[in-house]
Order: C-alpha cells, then structure tokens, then sequence
C-alpha cells in the first residue's frame, strides 16, 4: 500500500496545507480517505478524479468532507463524465450530510439526490471491501458520530484515527498496525476538553499501547508547531515517528 497526503492541517486549511485528505493505493485500487477543505485540487494532481475507486470519510465535519461536493461537480459535469457510481463507507448521516453541503437552498435541498454519484455503505454494517483492500472501522470519541479506519492489503495495515480524544476503541483497531496516521491537534495540557481531539503525548500513547510499527502525526492546526507535537509524542513511543507533509508517499 501507498499513502499519498494531500492535506493535514487540523481544523481547516492552512497557510502552507489543505484540511484533512489523504489517498490509499494499491496496485489496483485508490480511494480517497477524508476530502476536507482543498483537497480536491491536490488530488488532481496525482490522479484522475474520475479514476478513484472509492470515498471513506472518518465523519462529517467539513474540515474532513468539505471537498466532496467538488468531487460531486467533477464526475457529474466534467466534458468526460459523468462518471461511474462509487461507493462512499462512512458514518450514518452521510447521505444527508453531502446532500446539505452539495445543495445551494433550502428548497434544492429536498430534492436533491447524489446516488447517480454515490452508493453508500454506513460504518455500523460492519467490514467491506473496496477492491483489494479490506476496510473495517471502530467508532470514536469525538462529539459527532466518528470513526477510525483500519485498512489491510497482503498482510500489511494502515490505521487513520480521523478525529478522536483518547479511547480504547482506538488501541484495539490498531493493534498491531504497520502504520498507525494518528491525529495530534494540540499539546498535552490537563485543562483540554475530553472527547475531542489527542495531544501528541496522547497519540505517542495510542502507538505504544497499541504496538504499532510506525506513527505518522497529522491534522496539526496551523496555530501549533508541529515539530512540539511530535516531540511530545516521542516521550511515549519509541518507534518511527514522522510528521507527514503535503503531497508525502509513504510506503506500508
């Protein structure tokens, strides 16, 4: 498998990266995992949008699905569509959630209908497969319906936390990950609110407890350095541990 990020800024986009998106590939199969705010216009620079085999989004925040309705546009109007109806894994409202961001009015809203573009398949169902990949899901602690995303292909697994404070939940989906994408959106204070988000100290704690075999930090908002966040994460797990980059490969 290859990770290819195309954004990782935390909360929304910024200066220097779009909001949360990243691209899973395997010799046959790329999905979209998250398309917050510009991470279309960076993930038409590595492939055809019309290529893309699937969509799963972590929930329903705009700063992870914002870009959905760009995707929408694309494969509906582009000159070479529209394209192939593809699934979308995610948390139960999804539906009716890209509905309400893809409509311009209250009335519009009613009536609009994206299963021309989407086949959707809800979280709660349990695994699926999307091509060669096997994608299963826990849910999160986060204050909509949230999930982490565990992804395997021969025997190597990728584990994206999306958006989540601390959790068992979390441990258990990546026991045991090759790579574990983990979020870190602030630094270790008692006074952060539970329930939210991890701070780097929390997510070097969810890559030990879990043993995975590397940690990517993501989803740094652009008021953190994330070079603090890393280092924090680092007096809690002793493996490889990176901040990931804009338009990054990683191999799993």
């Amino acid at each position: 498998m290859e990770l290819i990020v195309l954004g990782c800024s935390g909360s929304g986009a910024g200066p220097t990266s779009p909001a949360s998106g990243y691209l899973v590939r395997t010799r046959s199969t790329t999905i979209a995992m998250d398309l917050g705010n510009g991470t279309f216009g960076t993930l038409q620079r590595h492939m055809d949008p019309f290529d893309l085999d699937a969509v799963v989004l972590s929930h329903l925040h705009p700063d992870h699905c914002a870009d959905v309705s760009g995707l929408i546009v694309h494969r509906r109007y582009h000159p070479d569509g529209p394209g192939k109806v593809m699934p979308l894994h995610g948390p139960s409202e999804s539906e009716v959630r890209l509905a309400v961001a893809y409509a311009p009015s209250s009335d519009e809203r009613v009536a609009t209908d994206l299963t021309d573009v989407f086949d959707y398949h809800v979280f709660a169902d349990g695994p699926a497969g999307v091509g060669d990949l096997a994608l299963s899901s826990a849910p999160v602690d986060h204050p909509c319906e949230a999930y982490g995303v565990r992804l395997e292909h021969e025997g190597r697994t990728l584990v994206y936390s999306g958006d989540t404070g601390p959790c068992e939940s979390l441990v258990e989906l990546a026991r045991s990950a090759d790579v574990l994408l983990c979020e870190a959106t602030w630094t270790d204070s008692p006074d952060r609110p539970p329930g939210v988000h991890l701070s780097g100290k929390q997510a070097g704690e969810v890559a030990r407890q879990a043993g995975v075999g590397r940690l990517l930090i993501t989803h740094v908002p652009a008021w953190y350095d994330g070079e603090d966040l890393l280092a924090e994460a680092r007096t809690q797990y002793d493996g490889p541990a990176e901040l990931v980059r804009p338009d990054g490969h990683y191999t799993i």
